[in-house]
This record gives structure tokens, C-alpha cells and sequence, in this order.
């Protein structure tokens, strides 16, 4: 089964400093019908402007992974990380039994955009950790990259959940393949470009679609893409 949340479906907010969209229930939106995937519960695409951020704010229990899409985003907690990311940078957070945190755009003149995604993880109450990590964009063409996943190796950032984020890129006309293994499901969010999946559902930017029993995914660029796509239990 596919079933297509259109961008028009998320909450689309504009609050000055910060804009951007809602794909599940957050903060002021609440849908209770649309809370969470498997154990995936936020998928937000936000657009920070110059010079500001989000103060220090707690979280516990929650997988938290920053994908910044452009510009730099900033990250301090009280666990003694303090890191700046771009694109080709991942940023997660396991906030465990409470992580104190703020985020910011240290930039004067450009937006940060980024992709920021949670989960539940796998275990609660383990200590807090945060992580880093950087792949190399170019690898992105034409394939679909894990940059997040259970395992942790030089190029992929680990995670307390048996998960892997890909993302990748095509060129209009080429497609990109993704096999999934039984009882698990695929969450994709389109974030440039257009493509068909499955030679049916035509995704535009900021359209997703969540999966199920559906073991073979055919991404088609209609035209140039840049896709994520989760691999969830």
C-alpha cells in the first residue's frame, strides 16, 4: 500500500525568523490521525533566517537527526558538543534521559534549510549522546546513500533504532531502485524535482509517501531529483 501526503496536506507555517512545513502532528498542528509512522513521529522541513534559532530547549526519549539542505546550522548542548553543519553534514542527537540543546543560524546573510526528523528509539532512559558525520555529495548521483543507519561507519551516522536514511539524487530520465524487506516499511519525501513512484504517484517537492507490503520502490525522475527515503521497522 502507498498513501501520499501531498505538501498541501502538511502544515505550512511563516513565522518570520522560521518557516517552513509540518509532514506529521507538531507543535500547534495537530492531526490525530497523522502522529506518527512506525516509530517515526516528526519530519520537518524548516527554513531558518540569518542570525537566529531556536534557544535551549530539553528533549528525552527521541532519536533526533538534523539533514541540512543549505546554509549552516549550528548545535550546542549541555552534553559539551558544540558543531556546525552543512550540506553533507548529519547531525543526531539521542536524547536519552534528557539533553539540553539550542540550534542556530550563525550565518549574517544566508537561510539554513534542514530536513529535522525523529524517532522513537529502540530502548528508553540510555545516557544522551550526540554524533556527527559527513558523506561526500557527489555520491549522491544516481543511488541512494545511507547516511543514517543502526550501524555506524565512517560515512553514516549511527542511530538507536534499526533504521537506515538514504538519500539521493537522479537526473530526469534516470531512476533510482529500492528494495524493501518484508514486514518493514519506506517513508520517502521528495525534497527537489519531480518523480513518478511505482509508475503511478507523481511526487513533487515536499510530497512524501509512506509504505507498506510493497517489497520493490521505482523512483523515476521526471525531472532532477534530490529524495530521502527511510527504511523503518
Amino acid at each position: 500500500m502507498i498513501k501520499i501526503y501531498p505538501a498541501a496536506s502538511a502544515h505550512q507555517f511563516d513565522h518570520g525568523w522560521l518557516k517552513g512545513s509540518h509532514v506529521f502532528s507538531f507543535g500547534d498542528f495537530y492531526d490525530p490521525d497523522n502522529t506518527a509512522f512506525g516509530p517515526m513521529r516528526v519530519c520537518n522541513d524548516d527554513t531558518i533566517a540569518p542570525g537566529k534559532g531556536f534557544g535551549a530547549h530539553p528533549h528525552s526519549d527521541m532519536e533526533i537527526v538534523s539533514i541540512v539542505l543549505s546554509g549552516v546550522l549550528r548545535h550546542e548542548d549541555n552534553l559539551g558538543n558544540v558543531a556546525q553543519t552543512s550540506f553533507g553534514g548529519i547531525q543526531r542527537m539521542s536524547a536519552g534521559t534528557g539533553a539540553i540543546h539550542t540550534e542556530h543560524n550563525p550565518s549574517n546573510s544566508e537561510p539554513v534549510r534542514l530536513l529535522q526528523l525523529w524517532f522513537m528509539p529502540k530502548a528508553r532512559g540510555t545516557a544522551p549522546s550526540y554524533a556527527t558525520g559527513r558523506f561526500d555529495p557527489a555520491k549522491l548521483e544516481g543511488r541512494l546513500l545511507p547516511v543514517v543507519a543502526a550501524e555506524a561507519s565512517e560515512e553514516i551516522v549511527g542511530i538507536a533504532q534499526d533504521m537506515t536514511i538514504y538519500l539521493g539524487k537522479a537526473e530526469s530520465g534516470g531512476q533510482l531502485d529500492f528494495r524493501q524487506e518484508p514486514g518493514r516499511r519506506s517513508f520517502v519525501y521528495l525534497v527537489e524535482g519531480q518523480l513518478t513512484l511505482n509508475g503511478e504517484d507523481v511526487l513533487k517537492p515536499g510530497d512524501s509517501a509512506r509504505i507498506e507490503d510493497i517489497a520493490q520502490l521505482e523512483l523515476k525522475a521526471d525531472e532532477h531529483i534530490l529524495v530521502m527515503v527511510i527504511d523503518l521497522p
